[in-house]
C-alpha cells in the first residue's frame, strides 16, 4: 500500500510534467507556431502527459 506520501510525490512528479508541457506549447502559440514538427512533438508530449495524469487520477482506491 503506497503512503500518502508516495502519492504526493508521484503526483508532484506528474503535475509538473503536465505544467511543463504545456507551458511549451503556449509557448509555440505565442510565437505562432501552430504546426509543423515543432508543434506535433509539443502537442504529443502534452497529450502523453495528460494521460498519464488522467491515469494516475483513475487508479482504484488501494485498500
Amino acid at each position: 500500500m503506497a503512503s500518502i506520501d508516495d502519492f504526493r510525490f508521484e503526483s508532484h512528479q506528474l503535475l509538473l510534467e503536465l505544467d511543463a508541457a504545456t507551458m511549451g506549447m503556449m509557448m509555440l502559440v505565442s510565437s505562432g507556431c501552430v504546426s509543423g514538427p515543432e508543434w506535433d512533438a509539443a502537442n504529443k508530449r502534452q497529450h502523453d502527459a495528460y494521460k498519464c495524469w488522467d491515469a494516475f487520477n483513475n487508479l482504484p482506491p488501494a485498500i
